[in-house]
């Protein structure tokens, strides 16, 4: 008997966050190679763009569009994707009544940050509004819950009741994230300065971008601050006024594709993570894997997953650990060393074993 595992895969159909839609494909190709002997892979998608994912046994595109499927599945309406072995790489997923033991049906969903219920202003009102109210149906009707550290599962519990429920898998780089052949004609086109430090975020992050800002200005570097939503660059600009930083001195861009991105961070003198929210440190693993050397601000997500590679330090103490980062040849080497706990093909083994598990 083939057990199939059908991956919802909205991502990819059509994204709507450039980490998510990567992430989602990374998880779903390392499912494919890592499927124990008897298993296949399925996909569940709206309509919209093909999924070009190889090794896929069957897909499953469902008539609806990605907006009319969330308001069916926020309202519990399965459109036809109901049974079997479900696995979201996001909260997004037919989350019906179902009897694991009874219809061999079960559905694990995956929750990558709290910012919807500690920082809703950092996202858009309706995106906050959709995670909140699929975490309440994902409490009812889940049969697990992933998370991707331990550091976010124990801030869980002061939302929701999963109990037992709630497992750890953490996240990785890109696969085959690393510097491009091109690097240097990126750089250029990016008209990235001699030396930097790298940030990430916007001005609705603002603490923790004020944080990473004033570290720069202890070391007088320049920043170049990636991810920053349409329209906030003035505002970033706004904060490095704030905390003493020369606006001018402020290089910033929205949303890179992966080989900009590697250019950026792997040219910079070190990575700056400011930001102390209950989120997976996109960019400060895929620092480390480039071998950048990481300082971020104290807490217990970044103590978990830094952990000895590079320095987490409170906030204040930012700038005096940029000065010792940048000259210290061993800070490349344990960031390198540090990034190789993190891969999606372990991801993917823990995936199975926890559907097996169920």
């Amino acid at each position: 008997m083939t057990v199939r595992l059908r991956v919802v895969l909205d991502q990819l159909a059509a994204p709507t966050d450039p980490d998510l839609s990567a992430a989602a494909r990374d998880l779903a190709r390392m499912l494919i190679e890592s499927a124990p002997s008897g298993c296949v892979v399925d996909a569940i998608a709206p309509s919209g763009e093909p999924l070009r994912l190889d090794g896929i046994s069957s897909e499953k595109r469902l008539a609806l569009a990605r907006r009319e499927l969330v308001a069916a599945w926020r309202m519990g309406v399965a459109a036809g994707a109901e049974g079997g072995l479900i696995h979201a790489p996001t909260l997004l997923a037919p989350l019906v009544r179902h009897d694991r033991a009874k219809d061999h049906a079960q559905t694990v969903v995956t929750l990558w940050d709290l910012r919807a219920w500690e920082a809703p202003g950092e996202l858009p009102r309706a995106a906050a509004a959709l995670e909140q109210a699929l975490l309440k149906r994902a409490q009812k009707h889940a049969d697990a819950i992933v998370v991707p550290t331990h550091a976010i599962a124990e801030r869980l519990a002061e939302h929701a009741a999963f109990g037992p429920r709630v497992r750890v898998v953490a996240g990785a780089p890109p696969e085959g994230f690393s510097i491009p052949s091109d690097v240097d004609a990126r750089r250029r086109d990016l008209a990235l300065p001699a030396r930097y430090i790298a940030a990430s975020g916007g001005a609705a992050a603002s603490d923790g971008l004020a944080r990473a800002l004033a570290a720069a200005r202890a070391v007088d570097a320049d920043l170049v601050v990636i991810d920053v939503p349409e329209g906030q660059d003035g505002a970033v600009r706004e904060i490095a006024d704030a905390v003493g930083a020369d606006p001018q001195r402020v290089r910033t861009h929205g949303s890179l594709d992966r080989g900009d991105r590697a250019a950026v961070l792997a040219h910079a003198a070190a990575f700056a993570a400011g930001s102390t929210r209950a989120a997976w440190p996109w960019r400060v693993v895929e620092a480390m894997a480039l071998g950048t050397p990481v300082v971020a601000a104290d807490c217990e997500g970044h103590r978990e997953v830094v952990l000895d590679g590079g320095a987490v330090v409170d906030g204040a103490e930012m700038g005096d650990a940029l000065a010792a980062a940048i000259d210290d040849e061993r800070m490349a080497l344990r960031a390198r060393d540090r990034s190789r706990a993190f891969s999606w093909h372990s991801a993917a083994e823990k995936v199975w074993q926890l559907h097996a598990e169920l």
